[in-house]
């Protein structure tokens, strides 16, 4: 299975555009198809919603792929700021 650890630059990022970006759809139509064939799942839960916000500490999986969403450093930065 392929493990990839993927840092967001902000808050959130849509499901399909996640799929995107870490190569497991090879484009945003395709990522939106995998979707809705529902042959994806978010944290162990199908999902069927194309643009359902991913955030830091959530996995996303299909079949031979699983993917960590981690914080990244401008979404700690934020935080950070928020919190003072």
């Amino acid at each position: 299975m392929q493990l990839i650890d993927f840092e967001l630059r902000g808050e959130h990022i849509t499901l399909d555009a996640l799929l995107k970006a870490t190569g497991l759809a090879p484009s945003g139509g395709i990522a939106k198809m995998m979707v809705a064939d529902g042959r994806v799942q978010v944290d162990g839960r199908d999902e069927s919603r194309k643009t359902c916000k991913i955030r830091a500490g959530q996995v996303v999986s299909l079949a031979g792929a699983r993917v960590r969403v981690l914080a990244g450093e401008s979404s700690t930065s934020c935080a950070l700021r928020s919190s003072l």
